[in-house]
Order: C-alpha cells, then sequence, then structure tokens
C-alpha cells in the first residue's frame, strides 16, 4: 500500500500519512505557464495498491482535472489497483436535473473518475447517498456523524439538547446523531425564493429553552444556516451549534457566521480552510484524518469498513 496526495490538501494527507505510518510518494504535480497540468511520480509503484487522496473543492476544476491525471499517471505506471480518497466531492449537488435542458454533473464526474482508471472511491458523507449509484466501481461513503457525537458529548455538558435538521433534506443527517446522542429531533423548513437565497418560514418541533445542535453535510455561503440558527433562536433557543462536515465557505460566508446567532461552528478538514479560519473564534475544525486511514487500513487488509460505524 501507497499513499499520494494531490495539492488540494496536503494537510490533511499529511494527517493520514502520520496515522498509517505511511509516507507519502514521492512526485511532482505543477503547471505549465499556459494552466495545463502536469503529473509525474518519481519512483516505482508497479505492482502496489495506491490510495491518491485528493478534495474536489475550490479549484473544483483544477483538482478535479489533477485527481484525473494523477489516476491516469499511476495506471500508465502499472499500480496493482487505484483508490480515489476524495474527501469532498466536488459538483455532488448537481445530482438530477430540476430544470429541462442541464446536465448532471456528479454522474459525469463519477464516469470521468471511473473512466480515468480508478478502482475504488472513498469519500465523506456524499451530498446524496444514491451517487453511490452512479458509479460502476465500489464506492465507500464515510460519515462524519461519530466524531460530531464524540466532540458535542464532551464539550457541552448541558442534558437539554436537540438536534436541528437545516431542511427537509438533512433530517435523516440530524436524526442519526440524535439517535447516537439520545436526543430529539427538530426540523426547519425552509422556501427558497430564488438560486443562494433562503427565507425560512417554520420551525417543526419545540426548541424553547433548549440548546440546538444544526447538523448539515455542506456550509457554502452560509445562508441557510444563518437562517436557520435565526429562526431557532427567534422560537426561543438558548445556544445555536452547528455542526457540518465539509466547509465550502464561499464568497461572505466566515463574516456571516461572524455576525449570526451561531455560537460555535464545527466543521472538518475535508476542504483545508486553514488559513480562511484561523483568526475566527467561533469556528472549530476537526480532523477526519484517523476515520479516513482507518479506511485505507482496512480496504488494504480487505475487512470491513462499515464496522467503523456499529
Amino acid at each position: 500500500m501507497k499513499l499520494l496526495t494531490g495539492n488540494s490538501n496536503k494537510n490533511l494527507s499529511q494527517k493520514i500519512s502520520k496515522y498509517l505510518k505511511n509516507r507519502l510518494v514521492n512526485s511532482s504535480i505543477r503547471k505549465f505557464s499556459d494552466g495545463e497540468i502536469y503529473i509525474e511520480i518519481n519512483e516505482n509503484i508497479r505492482g502496489n495498491s495506491i490510495f491518491i487522496i485528493q478534495s474536489v473543492s475550490s479549484p473544483a476544476n483544477d483538482n478535479l482535472m489533477e485527481l484525473l491525471l494523477c489516476i491516469d499517471a499511476l495506471k500508465r505506471s502499472s499500480a496493482k489497483n487505484i483508490t480515489a480518497v476524495i474527501p469532498y466531492f466536488g459538483y455532488a449537488r448537481q445530482d438530477r436535473k430540476v430544470v429541462p435542458r442541464t446536465s448532471i454533473s456528479a454522474k459525469l464526474v463519477s464516469n470521468l473518475i471511473t473512466k480515468a482508471g480508478a478502482d475504488r472511491v472513498v469519500t465523506i458523507d456524499l451530498h446524496s447517498g444514491q451517487i453511490q449509484g452512479f458509479f460502476d466501481i465500489p464506492v465507500d461513503n464515510l460519515f462524519a456523524t461519530p466524531i460530531f457525537a464524540r466532540h458535542i458529548k464532551k464539550k457541552l455538558k448541558t442534558k437539554n439538547l436537540i438536534c436541528v435538521a437545516p431542511d427537509v433534506g438533512g433530517t435523516a443527517r440530524a436524526r442519526a446523531l440524535g439517535k447516537m446522542l439520545h436526543v430529539e429531533l427538530a426540523i426547519v423548513d425552509k422556501r427558497r425564493p430564488a438560486p443562494g437565497k433562503s427565507e425560512v418560514m417554520n420551525v417543526i418541533g419545540n426548541v424553547k429553552g433548549k440548546t440546538c445542535i444544526l447538523v448539515d453535510d455542506i456550509i457554502d455561503s452560509g445562508g441557510t444556516i444563518v437562517n436557520a440558527a435565526a429562526a431557532l433562536k427567534k422560537r426561543g433557543a438558548k445556544d445555536v451549534h452547528v455542526y457540518v462536515t465539509h466547509g465550502v465557505l464561499s464568497g461572505n460566508a466566515i463574516d456571516k457566521i461572524k455576525k449570526s446567532n451561531i455560537k460555535n461552528l464545527v466543521i472538518t478538514d475535508t476542504i483545508d480552510n486553514s488559513n480562511k479560519v484561523k483568526n475566527t473564534k467561533n469556528i472549530e475544525v476537526l480532523t477526519i484524518s484517523n476515520l479516513v486511514g482507518e479506511a485505507i487500513k482496512r480496504i488494504s487488509n480487505s475487512t470491513s469498513v462499515s464496522d467503523l460505524f456499529k
């Protein structure tokens, strides 16, 4: 087993490498002056099982192309098998046709990864679980929920907790966390007046006097989460803590969070936000390196990955 990292999240790759006590493959990944990406593997990998770690985060197109070229380079270097470890699977939100004459980008990206030569994909909290069916190769979709549950139990000592889904689509995720914490569930019912904008309409469940745990898979512009937190406070919530797997944090998202009713935002390092959040007091980053590292170890040893979540 060998590990190769792309440029999207070297910090996470180094942590995974440390957990597995397995150094990263010596490689060169750079750009020509015209923007084209060049990949070179600087050591023999013939007959080895290779895990390439690369998030499809911003700049998504560059990082996706880098992933595809890495897979191709590994294939042409006679790797035994190639596992694409994609902590943040970009384009996952475009998983169906919501209007006529539009692309299903998640399906296209799945096809590209498969055709490039990947034998397996490992990812974390896919926006839609059905995306696993877009691939004709095995997909291991890991969950950050146990990491969040441990953090909540350690940091929030109050027993008056409630898990909240920021929309109807996130109900299953919030219910799973609530089950681990043995707390009730509430749902924020929202309506979008226009793309990129969300208007909170109602809260289903009693949140008065309770510490709310808002849980979601992605925080992008921050509008949905900030509006949900405002609605919860309006209905008498004591505090609002937010737990999100993928911190996209585009545009002025961090400023929105600073000025919001959110007491604390906890994200993971599936996306490298070290420069964005280093001076932000109410944003905390948890690492998923041990989870991913353990999954890689189990895949390499042909043992169960699903047992991680029992």
